[in-house]
């Protein structure tokens, strides 16, 4: 374990390079996310969570028409949501699309032509999981991103790069609550 001068000590590294949407669908909107890449974590209150994320998209759309394709905005944030929500009033346990998601980093942004071809992104975000977070629950770090253009055609995807991404979280909890003086 790793202590810092702020009063944290390295509880743990959670890394994954599994990609969980292959594809992005192209379309006017800016509101169909996709989740890139996620990471389960054991938190508690007071734990920082630091997080770095890396993923690669390509964009060969119009390449199945034989024709140029079109440049296609890609936007992309962090994310937290609690994994093992308590169950509702009729006892059942909400949906993850259902569940408070909390964004954690600033929205990220650019563009990918055809000429440029790949287009890699790059967050990084620090959260402090906060003090009403239910004991003995976990959190899930997500990348989501969207692919956007006004020139989008149906059925036109950018492609999700599978062995291009990593998602690092490390938990650092107080040395107070590790029992540490």
């Amino acid at each position: 374990m790793s202590e810092t001068s702020a009063g944290l000590i390295l509880n743990g590294a959670y890394v994954t390079d599994e990609v969980t949407a292959t594809a992005l669908p192209v379309d006017l909107a800016t509101d169909t996310w996709r989740t890139v890449m996620r990471a389960v974590v054991p938190v508690a209150a007071g734990d920082r969570l630091d997080v770095t994320a890396r993923a690669r998209v390509t964009n060969d759309v119009g390449v199945a028409r034989g024709d140029s394709g079109y440049t296609v905005g890609v936007g992309a944030h962090l994310w937290v949501y609690d994994c093992d929500p308590d169950p509702g009033p009729d006892g059942t346990v909400p949906v993850v699309s259902e569940r408070p998601w909390t964004r954690i980093a600033p929205s990220w942004g650019d563009n990918v032509s055809r000429d440029r071809h790949h287009l890699p992104i790059a967050l990084t975000a620090m959260w402090d999981v906060p003090a009403a977070w239910p004991a003995g629950h976990r959190a899930v770090v997500v990348l989501r991103a969207d692919a956007h253009s006004t020139a989008w055609r149906a059925g036109d995807t950018l492609t999700v790069d599978a062995g291009y991404g990593q998602l690092i979280v490390r938990r650092w909890t107080p040395l107070s609550l590790m029992g540490v003086c």
